[in-house]
């Protein structure tokens, strides 16, 4: 009978011990699957405003606010576009002087909590660039989708997808520079976001569902004069990009692709995000589990690489510490009579046009000047 008992014991704890580690793994597969449009990803850090000056801000001396170039400054209720690191101000162990560009809206005052985000504007392409534009809703296979549609000359429109974290806001870094090109931007939001049908189960699937999404922008933009497109997406949404540009009934009217610190390998993807929440080590190949358990996703996802047909311009770096550049370069080295690969070095993720805005046009102007 003691034998019995105790083995019945050891069951019921393996059983027990086995839901616990399914629970942990499907609540660490959320820092991916449930990521909110519009707020930080994980891997983001919390960072403090020290104190402000004609023109500089005082920030937490972090990795993240040593990076070059220009970015915005988020905090609840607040926005702010900050410069470089000002190597002029006086060193501290603790802080980093960069420069301050522009308070959009809100106020910065010391104690603060912030985050860096890749979008310097906020508000739509009209507010923010001065440019006139429409909302438009674009028929989904879920519902309307918002976007933004911002007119030009060409007939080849950019369709431009926001990725983790992100809003059809993070377009807005670009569509100046697009619209100087003449080309018509479409700046969509898709399921999940404010606006925009709830995927049915409520889940992120990395671009395997919501490339859908991209197919009905393609559809919207020939339907209203595009003879051509280009299709523009950062993270997930360069994912949902490329697998439009394989698997849309309307590829063959695809030009060009731009992939942004694309997510190729989604496991590695949540195992970064879920770690960023401090998840331990052992509970992360749970946490792919039990993603895949709920999206259907497969980690060998087949590779599209061999089915690419028109032009790639990849932008990516070895400091993106959510989609792994090693992937990227797999891309780049598999296809090199398609992929062109630029490389970004100390960028964040999806950031690459921030740390050097420059360089970046002038590769995108390269890429783009055959396409027009």
């Amino acid at each position: 009978m003691r034998t019995v008992t105790a083995t019945a014991a050891a069951v019921t704890a393996a059983l027990a011990a086995g839901a616990v580690g399914v629970a942990a793994g499907r609540l660490a597969s959320d820092a991916a699957l449930k990521a909110p449009p519009g707020r930080p990803l994980p891997t983001e850090p919390r960072l403090t405003v020290h104190a402000t000056a004609a023109g500089q801000i005082v920030l937490t001396r972090d990795l993240a606010t040593l990076r070059p170039g220009t970015y915005g400054l988020s905090g609840d209720g607040s926005h702010a576009v900050v410069g470089p690191v000002l190597t002029t101000a006086p060193p501290s162990a603790d802080t980093v002087v960069r420069r301050l560009e522009r308070v959009t809206h809100g106020t910065l005052s010391a104690g603060d909590a912030v985050w860096l985000t890749p979008n310097l504007h906020v508000g739509n392409p009209s507010g923010a660039l001065g440019l006139d534009h429409a909302d438009v809703d674009v028929p989904g296979e879920l519902g309307p989708l918002p976007a933004w549609f911002v007119p030009g000359a060409r007939r080849t429109w950019v369709i431009a997808v926001h990725g983790l974290g992100a809003t059809r806001e993070q377009a807005l870094n670009l569509v100046g520079f697009l619209h100087r090109r003449r080309f018509p931007v479409l700046a969509l939001s898709y399921r999940g976001d404010l606006g925009a049908p709830r995927p049915p189960d409520g889940l992120n699937h990395f671009g395997e569902a919501e490339w859908r999404d991209v197919d009905a922008a393609m559809r919207y933009a020939v339907r209203y004069g595009a003879e051509r497109v280009v299709l523009l997406g950062w993270s997930t949404g360069a994912t949902m990009v490329l697998r439009a540009a394989v698997h849309s009934g309307l590829r063959d009217l695809v030009s060009g692709l731009v992939l942004d610190s694309p997510v190729l390998d989604w496991p590695a993807t949540l195992r970064a995000l879920a770690a960023a929440r401090h998840t331990p080590g052992a509970l992360l190949p749970l946490a792919v589990r039990a993603a895949q358990g709920r999206t259907g996703l497969t980690a060998d996802r087949r590779d599209e690489a061999a089915d690419l047909r028109v032009p790639t311009l990849l932008v990516h770096g070895p400091d993106d510490a959510v989609a792994p550049w090693s992937a990227s370069r797999r891309l780049a080295g598999s296809r090199p009579d398609l992929v062109t690969l630029h490389t970004v070095p100390q960028a964040a993720h999806a950031a690459m046009w921030n740390a050097d805005p420059d360089a970046y046009e002038e590769a995108l102007r390269r890429f783009l000047t055959p396409l027009m």
